[in-house]
């Protein structure tokens, strides 16, 4: 896959806690310099990140209960339209883990459509379902709740967790949710074979920290 189109599909993410503006700043340059979809920041950095890439054509994307996803649907909600009064295109909202895990489905699915009729016709929504911490019949519960709730993305991991995305996942995960809604593989993707091997899976956008260094075909050791 030529770089330009593996670009288009990168998530450009830095969500450290200890982030900085000019690191904020850095991360917004290097989206436009390399043409990557999105930067990917917490809320408190969607209206720099904003102004920063004004113009460019590159989006704003950012999280919404990360990491644990243990907040209340209304407050995922009132998180939501703050973050696209910012300026946000896209926000990626971390399940209630707990709640499927004790398969109170019903909540799981409230959870995601607070998010995803706050965000209606403003923003697109991707669901952070942190498959390590899931079993086989967990992860595709979560993908059938996020389909059923109107999401446009399912998505593997917030980087946080005791492990990432893997070509497994993202397999069971495309043939769960189906040919209409994306895929994203995110965390510890770092290299360029990393990358293609998530996109053959089935993963239709990228979200790694390490973006530059998979266009550049280097490896990064670090994640987020």
């Amino acid at each position: 896959m030529a770089t330009s189109n593996v670009a288009a599909m990168i998530d450009h993410t830095l969500l450290k806690p200890e982030a900085t503006k000019q690191q904020i700043e850095t991360l917004c340059q290097e989206a436009i310099e390399h043409k990557f979809f999105s930067v990917c920041v917490n809320p408190t950095w969607v209206s720099t990140s904003k102004e920063h890439v004004k113009g460019s054509g590159v989006k704003v994307c950012t999280v919404i209960g990360f990491p644990l996803g243990a907040s209340t649907p209304e407050t995922k909600a009132f998180e939501t339209k703050n973050a696209i009064e910012n300026g946000a295109d896209e926000v990626d909202m971390v399940i209630n883990i707990g709640a499927l895990k004790d398969k109170n489905d019903s909540l799981v699915e409230k959870d995601i459509r607070a998010v995803v009729e706050a965000a209606k016709g403003k923003a697109l929504t991707k669901v952070i379902i942190e498959t390590s911490l899931l079993t086989r019949e967990e992860k595709i519960r979560a993908c059938e709740l996020s389909v059923k709730a109107g999401a446009d993305y399912v998505k593997t991991s917030t980087g946080f967790s005791t492990g990432g995305a893997t070509i497994e996942d993202i397999e069971l995960m495309r043939k769960t949710v189906g040919p209409s809604i994306g895929v994203k593989a995110s965390g510890g993707v770092r290299n360029t074979e990393d990358t293609q091997n998530m996109i053959k899976a089935g993963a239709t956008r990228i979200g790694a920290s390490a973006g530059v260094a998979i266009l550049k075909g280097l490896t990064v050791t670090s994640d987020y």
